[in-house]
């Protein structure tokens, strides 16, 4: 009852502590994604890479802080398996919150390399984020809307190019890859335009996730199958958190063996944006079944 009469104020609070923490650990990264530009391709370079991630390590670590700090809440993290910060993981998530990011970014902290997101180009523009992303070498995605393609079928494909082009980015050092597969932020009403055959999901796009295979299958040593849960702030998470009002958060890994992918000379390719569809909408109902699972312990 206290938090709920107070949590206007924490709000403000808490808000203002995470703007800080993103424009500190944000500006240092931009700052030296500066300098990047400056420094020769080799071990220069990939040791300067090395101090930009312990700074966004450093971001996501004490924004977890601060959500502690704020909300009574129990943070469950269960890991279905081993991780190595030697390996290369491709992970594939749901997508319910702005929050998930800040949580994957802590997870991923001494655990597995760091993190690549993709992004949505309109990040591009957002304080902090979007250079910080930038710095980072982090590919920005522009989905085109089919009437926009229809017009203009040069574009066509482009966002695909990306990925592969960034992913071939990421051989020569352990990276984590991150791929939001439904492409949005689940709500209520997404879900039901949608159509969604899930219960808790939207339904999966398999564009990015079979580029980044297709780039890198030979390094990823694994999939990580993460599910993000608010069970008791389904709603509003990020609200929720800013308020004082989050109680539990679920993250959920399992660590799961990569697609066998063929060489594309044994497959055309309908056959194989079928068969990779397949397997990622199994992966996905999979998902569902634990989510509900879940949800219901």
């Amino acid at each position: 009852m206290i938090r709920l009469v107070l949590a206007p104020f924490i709000f403000v609070l808490h808000t203002t502590l995470q703007i800080l923490n993103l424009a500190l650990w944000g500006g240092l990264i931009i700052l030296l994604g500066l300098v990047k530009l400056l420094l020769p391709n080799g071990k220069i370079r990939t040791a300067w890479n090395k101090v930009m991630h312990a700074l966004m390590f450093s971001f996501g670590r004490i924004s977890v802080i601060l959500i502690r700090l704020f909300n009574k809440v129990d943070i469950v993290c269960s890991v279905h398996g081993t991780l190595s910060k030697d390996s290369w993981y491709l992970i594939i998530a749901n997508h319910l919150s702005y929050l998930d990011i800040i949580l994957l970014i802590e997870f991923a902290t001494h655990r597995i390399p760091a993190p690549k997101f993709f992004l949505k180009k309109e990040l591009i523009w957002l304080p902090f984020v979007g250079l910080g992303a930038w710095a980072l070498d982090m590919p920005f995605m522009h989905r085109y809307t089919r009437a926009y393609l229809e017009k203009h079928p040069e574009k066509r494909g482009k966002d695909l190019e990306t990925t592969k082009a960034y992913c071939e980015k990421f051989r020569t050092v352990p990276t984590t890859v991150i791929n939001f597969v439904e492409g949005t932020r689940f709500t209520s009403q997404k879900h039901l335009s949608k159509q969604s055959p899930y219960v808790n999901l939207l339904p999966p796009k398999a564009g990015g996730v079979s580029f980044a295979l297709s780039a890198m299958g030979e390094l990823f040593t694994n999939v990580l199958d993460i599910s993000l849960l608010y069970p008791e702030n389904k709603r509003h998470p990020m609200m929720a958190m800013l308020s004082g009002q989050m109680t539990k958060i679920v993250i959920d890994v399992n660590v799961t063996p990569v697609p066998e992918l063929q060489q594309q000379s044994e497959r055309t390719e309908s056959e194989f944006r079928l068969y990779f569809q397949n397997w990622l909408n199994s992966l996905w109902k999979n998902k569902d079944n634990r989510i509900k699972q879940l949800l219901e312990s």
